[in-house]
């Protein structure tokens, strides 16, 4: 089930990511959030390689791996990708999808371009992206 547009924008106002974003941030990076399905078993990111989208579960789980031990489970409402895009560094860990995935994604050109194009928004990601990694 596709996602309504005020859907995906609440969707997207809830992620500590964007939580400082006003309304027509938001409405920003919602224009450039596809939404996908992804089948069980399907990768979602490699550990070690280049970070090339930014992904928010909608629905499904995946599991989260460092080598061969299983980290996280993660599910809907959770993200992943923000810091290998931002920092331009290698992903951290794999995810592989548990069950079927409904997930919004950003690829990572629309996103560094949306950062470039609107500091207000890059500020905002940023701060909530150090908070993030402190923690």
């Amino acid at each position: 089930m596709r996602l309504h547009k005020d859907a995906k924008a609440e969707l997207i106002r809830s992620l500590p990511l964007f939580a400082g974003c006003t309304s027509g941030e938001v409405a920003e990076v919602a224009a450039i959030a596809d939404e996908i399905d992804l089948a069980a078993g399907r990768r979602l990111a490699t550990e070690h390689a280049d970070g090339q989208e930014f992904v928010v579960i909608i629905d499904g789980t995946a599991n989260v791996t460092q080598g061969d031990a299983v980290v996280n489970e993660i599910g809907a409402g959770d993200f992943f990708g923000e810091i290998a895009l931002i920092n331009g560094t290698p992903r951290t860990a794999s995810v592989v999808a548990v069950t079927p995935v409904h997930a919004l994604v950003i690829e990572g050109h629309a996103f560094r371009r949306l950062l470039e194009d609107a500091p207000g928004i890059r500020e905002k990601v940023e701060r909530a992206l150090a908070e993030r990694t402190e923690g």
